[in-house]
C-alpha cells in the first residue's frame, strides 16, 4: 500500500477544530464531507466541549474518539498545532492535513515550530500535508476534505484525470474549470507549504493509481529535484499523459549569474528541459492544461505519430487548422493514392488534399461526410489523428444521429488511429461521442494544440530512458569560491578532453613577442584577470596580430585597459594563442541548479548569445545520441549543416566535447558553480575552445 492512500482514501477522518459554524475554516471540510454523503466514520473534535457539531457527535480530544483514525485534518490557530499533532502521534493516525497557516514563510521562529511538525510526523510514522493546505478530493467517494468555498455551490464530478498543486487556490480554480466543463476527475491534491509530502511525491501515487489515466500538476518550486524526475519518468513509464505547469521563475545565485549560462538559465529553460527528458508535457495555462487532460482521457492516449489529416467544410477554417498545426510542429502529408482516387469517386468536384475542403457540396452526397473520412483513413494513410470540422451539426441531435452512429463505428474500426470533431454540438451529443473515444472542441484551434502537445507528449516518451549514461571522470580539487582565470579554467578542461589550442601567458610585452614567434602568425593577445570575467567587454581581447611589433602593442594596450576599467583588478598576464579563422562559434556551457544538479547549455555562441537566446539545456550526463539531440534542438544548428556554401562542420567533434564536458561537469558537482565556454569553434574537422570561464562555489 502507497503511503498516502490514507489520504485519498480513508476509512475514517477527524477534524480538529471542527466548528458547528458551516461557513468557517473549521466547519466547511465537515459541512462538504456530509453534503456530498463520504461514507467513512467522521470525528469533530473541539476542546469547547460541546456535545454535537453538525449533527454529530463531538470530542474534547482526538484520544477521546472511539476508533482508529486514518486521516486527520487540522484547523487551528497556530499556537495550538503543535498540540494537536502530538495528539495524532499519540493517536496513531496516518495522515494529518495541517490548514492552519502562518509557519516558515512568516519567521524563524514558524521554520523552528515546522520543522518540530515534521519531526513529530517521522518520529511516529506519520504523513503530513501542509501546512497551509486547502485539501484534498475524491469525488468517486464523496471525500471532499477542503475548505474551498468553490463545493458551496457545486462538486466536481468523478473521472480519471488526477490533479497535484502546491497552490491551493490554483488548485480550486483548475478543478473549478474542470467542473463547469464536465470534465471528471479522480483525486485532487494541494500540498501547500510542503513540509513533508510534495507534488512530486503525488505524482508518484498517482502513476499507481488504477484510478487515474492521465496526471495533471501544478509546481512553484522544487526542493528535491531526483525525486521529480524519477516521479514523471514513473508515470511516463504507466502510461499515463502527464501535463505540468511551473509557475514563477528559477532562482539563480549570484555566482551562477555571473555566466552566460547561469543568465540563460535564469528562466526556467532548465525545468522545460526536465519536463522533457521525463516525457512530461508542459502547459502555459489553465485552459491548455485541462484541454489536453481531457483529449487524452476521452481518445485513451496518445497518437502513434505527429501527422494529422483534415476534412473541412470550410477553406477557411481548413487553412486555420493547417496554419495552427505547422505553428504546433505537426505535419500534414499529402492523401495517400488510394484516399486521393477515392475521394475522387464521392466528390469529383473537390480537389484531393491536405486539408481536404469538401465545400458545403458534400451535404447532397448521401453519408458523404462519413465516407470522405473513411477514405482519409484507409490503411495507406500515415495520419495518426483526423480532423473533421462540421461547423455546427452537432447542434440538431436528430439530424445528426446518422453521421454520429457512422463517426462512432470508425472509431470503432480504427482503434489505432484517434479522430477529433471541431463543431458547435449539444451536450449530449458531444458526451455519446467522446464516451466512445472521439474528441470534440468547438475552437479549431484549441483542439490543435491539444493534439499537438499530445504527439510531442508521445514522441518524448518514445526517447524516454533510451540512453545510457556517460562515463564519469575521477574528481580533482578545484581552487574554492572564485572565478578561474581562461587560462586556469582550460587547462582543467583539456584534462577533461576538452580541446584546446597551445597557448602562453606572458608577463611582459617582450615576453609576449618569443611566443607569438614561436607559434606563428597571426595570433590572438587577451587580458587574464580572474577579476574580469567577459574580457571583449572592456577590449581585452586583440585578434588578428600579423607581428612581434603588433604583438607587443597589443599586451600594453590591453594592460593599459584593464587597469582604466577595473582599478585593482589582479593581472596574472597576457595569453598568446593562435589566431583561429572559420568555423562555426557555439557555446558550451554548465549551470549547477540549485534543484536539479549540473544542466549542459549548448547554443551558438560570441557576444549576443544572451540576445538571441537560442540555446538549449540537457540534464548532466550526457550520452551522445542525447549530446546529438541537444545539438539538433537549438535552430541555429542548421549552420553547421553547410549553410550556403560553407563546409560542414564536424558536429560529432562538438557531440564527444558536450559529453566530456559533462562528465566534468557531473565530477566535480560538489564544487562548480558553472561553466562557459565560448566560443567552442566547430570546423570542418574538429573543434576547439577559444575561451573559457569556470566559477567554483566557496567552502560551506
Amino acid at each position: 500500500m502507497h503511503s498516502l492512500d490514507p489520504l485519498f482514501h480513508p476509512a475514517s477522518v477527524a477534524l480538529i477544530g471542527a466548528s458547528s459554524d458551516p461557513e468557517r475554516i473549521g466547519g466547511r471540510p465537515l459541512r462538504f464531507l456530509l453534503e456530498g454523503g463520504f461514507q467513512g466514520a467522521l470525528y469533530p473534535v473541539n476542546r469547547s466541549g460541546a456535545a454535537e457539531i453538525q449533527g454529530l457527535k463531538a470530542y474534547a480530544s482526538l484520544l477521546d474518539v472511539p476508533g482508529p483514525v486514518d486521516n486527520a485534518i487540522i484547523a487551528v490557530p497556530v499556537a495550538g498545532v503543535e498540540a494537536a499533532m502530538l495528539e495524532c502521534a499519540q493517536k496513531g493516525v496516518r495522515v494529518v492535513q495541517v490548514f492552519t497557516a502562518g509557519f516558515a514563510e512568516v519567521d524563524a521562529a514558524g521554520a523552528q515550530q515546522q520543522q518540530r511538525l515534521v519531526e513529530i510526523c517521522r518520529g511516529a510514522g506519520m504523513r503530513m500535508i501542509g501546512r497551509n493546505a486547502l485539501g484534498v478530493l475524491t469525488p468517486k467517494t464523496c471525500f471532499y476534505a477542503t475548505f474551498s468555498t468553490f463545493l458551496n455551490g457545486m462538486q466536481p464530478q468523478a473521472g480519471v484525470i488526477g490533479l497535484a498543486t502546491q497552490s491551493g487556490a490554483f488548485g480550486s480554480a483548475t478543478y473549478g474549470m474542470a467542473t463547469l466543463r464536465g470534465i471528471g476527475l479522480s483525486r485532487v491534491v494541494a500540498t501547500g507549504n510542503e513540509a513533508d509530502i510534495d507534488v512530486a511525491e503525488c505524482i508518484d501515487y498517482l502513476a499507481d493509481d488504477p484510478d487515474t489515466r492521465v496526471i495533471c500538476a501544478a509546481l512553484e518550486a522544487c526542493k528535491d529535484g531526483e525525486r521529480l524526475r524519477a516521479a514523471l519518468r514513473k508515470a511516463a513509464d504507466a502510461g499515463k499523459p502527464l501535463i505540468i505547469m511551473k509557475i514563477g521563475q528559477t532562482e539563480v545565485g549570484a555566482a551562477a549569474a555571473a555566466t552566460h549560462t547561469g543568465s540563460l538559465a535564469g528562466n526556467d529553460a532548465v525545468y522545460d528541459a526536465v519536463f522533457a527528458e521525463c516525457g512530461a508535457q508542459r502547459a502555459q495555462s489553465v485552459e491548455d492544461m485541462l484541454d489536453l487532460a481531457h483529449y487524452c482521457a476521452v481518445t485513451g492516449g496518445l497518437p502513434h505519430n505527429e501527422s494529422i489529416g483534415i476534412m473541412t467544410g470550410s477553406g477557411g477554417i481548413g487553412i486555420l487548422m493547417a496554419d495552427n498545426a505547422t505553428q504546433q510542429g505537426l505535419a500534414l502529408p499529402p492523401l495517400s493514392a488510394t484516399a486521393s482516387s477515392t475521394l475522387r469517386e464521392i466528390l469529383p468536384f473537390a480537389v484531393p488534399a491536405n486539408p481536404y475542403d469538401t465545400t458545403a457540396q458534400v451535404t447532397s452526397v448521401p453519408d458523404g461526410v462519413c465516407r470522405v473520412i473513411e477514405a482519409m483513413v484507409d490503411p495507406d494513410s500515415a495520419y495518426g489523428t483526423v480532423f473533421a470540422y462540421l461547423a455546427h451539426v452537432g447542434l440538431s441531435p436528430k439530424r445528426f444521429a446518422s453521421t454520429e452512429a457512422r463517426l462512432i463505428a470508425l472509431r470503432q474500426a480504427h482503434p489505432g488511429r484517434q479522430f477529433v470533431v471541431v463543431m458547435l454540438s449539444d451536450p449530449a451529443v458531444t458526451q455519446r461521442l467522446e464516451a466512445a473515444g472521439i474528441a470534440v472542441f468547438a475552437d479549431p484551434t484549441r483542439a490543435v494544440r491539444a493534439v499537438a502537445g499530445a504527439a510531442r507528449m508521445a514522441r518524448l516518451r518514445r526517447q524516454l530512458h533510451r540512453a545510457p549514461a556517460a562515463p564519469a571522470l575521477p574528481a580533482q580539487a578545484l581552487p574554492q569560491g572564485r572565478a578561474l582565470s581562461e587560462h586556469e579554467a582550460k587547462a582543467l578542461l583539456a584534462q577533461a578532453g576538452i580541446p584546446v589550442l597551445p597557448e602562453q601567458v606572458c608577463r611582459t610585452a617582450a615576453e609576449a613577442r618569443l611566443a607569438a614567434q614561436a607559434m606563428g602568425f597571426p595570433v590572438v593577445v587577451k587580458i587574464v584577470s580572474p577579476d574580469i570575467a567577459h574580457k571583449t567587454e572592456i577590449g581585452g581581447v586583440i585578434v588578428n596580430l600579423l607581428d612581434a611589433d603588433a604583438v607587443a602593442a597589443a599586451v600594453d594596450t590591453v594592460f593599459a585597459r584593464a587597469a582604466a576599467a577595473v582599478p585593482g583588478a589582479r593581472i596574472d598576464g597576457a595569453l598568446v594563442a593562435p589566431m583561429v579563422r572559420g568555423g562555426v562559434e557555439t557555446i558550451l556551457g554548465i549551470h549547477m541548479d540549485p534543484v536539479f544538479g549540473p544542466m549542459v547549455m549548448f547554443g551558438l555562441g560570441g557576444t549576443a548569445v544572451e540576445l538571441y537566446k537560442d540555446v538549449a539545456f540537457a540534464s548532466a550526463p550526457l550520452s551522445e545520441a542525447r549530446a546529438l539531440a541537444l545539438v539538433q534542438s537549438v535552430r541555429g544548428s542548421a549552420l553547421m549543416r553547410g549553410w550556403r556554401g560553407a563546409p560542414a562542420s564536424d558536429v560529432p567533434a562538438l557531440v564527444q566535447a558536450l559529453c566530456r564536458l559533462s562528465a566534468f561537469a557531473q565530477a566535480h558537482a560538489a564544487q562548480l558553480a558553472g561553466v562557459d565556454i565560448n566560443p567552442f569553434v566547430v570546423q570542418a574537422s574538429g573543434g576547439v575552445c577559444l575561451d573559457a570561464l569556470n566559477t567554483t562555489r566557496a567552502p560551506a
